[in-house]
């Protein structure tokens, strides 16, 4: 993942409605939950679901499977590990000013 992938993904999680989302289809697991499920949990209209789960889908965060006559959404816990990875990735490795570059 690059850092373009990553600046795409924290901006999809960086709205309120979308973070309280993603972080619903978290909590659901493997299983995930169809589309009604969400608007209930969080009282969300479904023209407005429709916006932000689309928002998270391209930004590769939640993926989308039909089943029969419902749309099942899904974290994607492989992208989310991977945007957790690449912030974390140099943890508390140190910081070199340019100032000490220069002297």
């Amino acid at each position: 993942m690059n850092e373009s992938d990553v600046s795409t993904a924290l901006a999809a999680l960086g709205h309120d409605a979308r973070l309280g989302i993603f972080r619903l289809l978290v909590r659901a697991g493997p299983d995930g939950l169809n589309i009604g499920d969400i608007g209930r949990h969080l009282d969300l209209a479904p023209s407005t679901l429709a916006h932000h789960l689309g928002t998270l889908v391209a930004a590769g965060l939640v993926v989308q499977e039909r089943q029969g006559r419902e749309v099942i959404n899904r974290a994607d816990f492989e992208a989310m590990r991977r945007v957790l990875d690449f912030v974390s990735a140099e943890c508390c490795s140190g910081v070199r000013l340019a100032s000490e570059d220069a002297a």
